[in-house]
Order: structure tokens, then C-alpha cells, then sequence
């Protein structure tokens, strides 16, 4: 049976031939195997593609266990990872800096940054990890780079709102990551690729309190994409800067949800944090592995009609819920 391999398939099979590092090719077969048709004709291919792919992620496992790790590889930590990526001097650092601890470099020359720097940033309980990546040119970006790109679960696109080729930078970006398929159709990620839709990147405009810069941000919005958010700041605007936390939260697109023993006040101290759309079986799963078996009601507080309301066990939380679960 003939296997008639689609256009996308081709473009991803490509893609791992001119794959330099381990992390890319592991990329390239997981868009193979997640566009390949799925059909007889193609069940040998797509064993063959399975089968590459655990060989390049236990080699992965072993450099990571001999300390020869991916420059680019950053661990997760907190409520998310966002990675910010745009052209050199455009505020990145500047702006992980002022919204972090992280020790970043901040310099008029470009390139100052060479490898990702990851800082934590606070936002009201709960840390969420900002990744300072190296910068990008027209067309270019550093090997490795995309797969930790890929890997995140949000995307800052950074522009200078001050430079003249604000506007210039800001497509070359986008027409970068969609050439290296980190910017995706909804319908190849729902097929198992990584990578990240509109919906989940956001273009932050920074250095909006030097000249030129209102202008240019008129601009930059008249050009984006629709889906794609803008978000001006500045890091000398302390408000600026509290409206952007939020707004990184919100991109995430995640709840935090507290709990509440029986008879007692809720814990507001560490809140669970799970993905909108949650619901209370879900956050049961968060709690204990075994809770969702043993589930036998919930209260809520909250987003429930009332105080303390029982609720079923599909009942979709809200941010800042209280959930008591009764096992």
C-alpha cells in the first residue's frame, strides 16, 4: 500500500536531515510521526520513526547523566516557563532582570547574552520562571535554540518599542519561528507536535519611555497578527512592569486552586496550580493519585453559587477557588 506522504510530512522529514543537535532531531521525528498519515501503508515507517526516537532520547538521558547536558536545556521550576526571544539590544535582559533575581547582563553592545539565564518572578503567591534567551537576527538563531523554545509553555516576543525597526524586527521574529515550526497551526499540536499557537505568545514592546516610542507602538499595533497580543513596558515604570506579571499569568492560562480540610480554614499558603478548564477530579489527581478513585463529594468556595456548595465531580474550577474534598 502506498504510503502518499503529505507536503507536511516531507517539510518535518527535511527538517531532521538538516537537524544538528539532538534535541532538533528529536523535535523533527516528534512532528513526523505527529503529520504522518495514519494508515497500513505507513505502519512500518511509523515504527521505524518510534524507534529512532527512543535511541535519540535515551542517548539525550545519558549526556544529561555524564553532565553533558544541552546548553539550551532549562529546567522547569514554578508555576510555568516563559521564554523570551526577539533581536539583540531589543530589552530582554533588561526586562528578565527587573522582573527576577536573575543575574543577567545588560549591555549596549549586542549578543551579550550567549546562553539562556533563567530567573523566577513573583506574582502575588506563586513564582513563574522567565528564560532570557540569546538573541535572534534576520533568519538566524542559535543551534538548540528552538527545541527549548518549543519546550516552553508561553513565549514573550520582545521588540523595541524606541527603534526605528521595531516593526522590522518584530516580523522577522515571527517569520523565524514559524519557519522553524515553533509557531504552529492549533491542528498539528492537537496531532501530538510541540510548539506553541498565537494564543500563547504575546509581543512585549519595551524601552516605551524613550522617544519615538509612542509612535512606534501605534504602528506595531496596526501590523500584528490577529490573536496576538501587545503589551507596552518599560523598566522604569514600576507600573508598567506589575501590569506585565499579570498579563504573563494570564497568557499561561492556569488557576490556582486552595484547599480546605474538613472543620478547618482553608490553606491560602502554596496553591495548587492547574490549566484552565480544570475540574474537581482534576485537582484531586493534583492532591493524591489515589484520590480520584476514592472521590466521593467536594465543596466549594469561591466561584460556587453559595459558600461551601457541593459541586460534581466535572465542576470546572475557577482561579483562587477553595475546594474541600471528601474521600
Amino acid at each position: 500500500m502506498p504510503a502518499n506522504l503529505t507536503p507536511q510530512y516531507l517539510e518535518a522529514e527535511q527538517a531532521f536531515k538538516e537537524a544538528k543537535t539532538i534535541p532538533e532531531k528529536i523535535a523533527a521525528l516528534e512532528e513526523m510521526l505527529a503529520v504522518i498519515p495514519k494508515h497500513k501503508g505507513t505502519e512500518k515507517l511509523q515504527a521505524d520513526i518510534k524507534r529512532r526516537l527512543a535511541k535519540l532520547r535515551d542517548e539525550s538521558e545519558r549526556k544529561a547523566k555524564t553532565g553533558r547536558q544541552d546548553p539550551f536545556l532549562v529546567e522547569r521550576h514554578g508555576a510555568g516557563q516563559v521564554a523570551l526571544v526577539g533581536f539583540p539590544n531589543s530589552g530582554k535582559s533588561a526586562l528578565v532582570g527587573a522582573l527576577t533575581r536573575a543575574k543577567v547582563t545588560v549591555a549596549d553592545y549586542p549578543f551579550s547574552t550567549v546562553l539562556p539565564v533563567a530567573g523566577m518572578m513573583e506574582f502575588e503567591d506563586i513564582w513563574i520562571q522567565l528564560v532570557d534567551m540569546p538573541p535572534v537576527t534576520s533568519g538566524e538563531m542559535p543551534p538548540g535554540m528552538a527545541g527549548a523554545l518549543r519546550n516552553a509553555d508561553a513565549l514573550l516576543i520582545v521588540a523595541d518599542a524606541s527603534s526605528d525597526d521595531c516593526l522590522d524586527q518584530l516580523e522577522d521574529v515571527l517569520s523565524l519561528l514559524g519557519e522553524k515550526r515553533i509557531l504552529r497551526d492549533a491542528t498539528e499540536l492537537e496531532a501530538g507536535a510541540r510548539g506553541h499557537t498565537l494564543e500563547d505568545c504575546m509581543v512585549v514592546a519595551t524601552k516605551t519611555d524613550l522617544p519615538r516610542a509612542q509612535d512606534n507602538l501605534a504602528i506595531i499595533r496596526e501590523y500584528l497578527p490577529p490573536g496576538l497580543e501587545m503589551v507596552p513596558a518599560s523598566v522604569r515604570s514600576a507600573e508598567s512592569l506589575e501590569g506585565l506579571r499579570r498579563r504573563v499569568f494570564e497568557l499561561l492560562g492556569i488557576i490556582r486552586i486552595y484547599t480546605k480540610v474538613p472543620g478547618q480554614p482553608p490553606d491560602m499558603g502554596q496553591p495548587f496550580v492547574l490549566k484552565k478548564g480544570s475540574t474537581v477530579l482534576d485537582m484531586a489527581a493534583a492532591v493524591h493519585r489515589d484520590f480520584p478513585s476514592r472521590l466521593k463529594s467536594a465543596r466549594i468556595w469561591g466561584s460556587a453559587r453559595f459558600d461551601g456548595q457541593s459541586v460534581p465531580r466535572d465542576y470546572v474550577l475557577h482561579d483562587r477557588d477553595v475546594v474541600e474534598l471528601h474521600v
